[in-house]
């Protein structure tokens, strides 16, 4: 029985497979995108109860994704979760003006990552 669903939107395979393995044995229900298109497609048909932002995509960034999934009547209190590289000062700032509701950074601390996850799903 799994826990809740999130969606994970990232380019990059490697990274989708170590989150999603992580995930998969805390028991979350993971969905995929590998970019901003086939994340407004995957919201099509599910609406997770959070959402792993990735920040720096090709085809549109996760800052421009966060404010398109906002304006979707329903997603508008579903969490989403910066997960990024872009750890300069102001990018967590920044990530959070966006629309997103936390920030964890990459690389990420696969030993803690499914209790970040766990205290974000708390607070929803």
């Amino acid at each position: 029985m799994t826990i809740g669903a999130i969606l994970y939107v990232e380019d990059n395979s490697d990274n989708r497979t170590l989150v999603r393995r992580i995930l998969m044995a805390e028991d979350y229900e993971v969905h995929e995108a590998e970019n901003a298109s086939s994340a407004m497609e995957v919201l099509k048909t599910v609406k997770p109860d959070l959402i792993l932002m990735d920040i720096n995509m090709p085809d549109m960034d996760g800052y421009t994704l966060t404010a398109r999934i906002r304006a979707i009547p329903g997603f508008e209190s579903v969490p989403i979760i910066a997960l990024t590289a872009n750890v300069m000062r102001g990018d967590r700032e920044k990530s959070l003006e966006a629309g997103c509701d936390g920030y964890i950074q990459k690389p990420i601390d696969i030993d803690i990552l499914a209790q970040q996850i766990e205290r974000f799903m708390r607070k929803k």
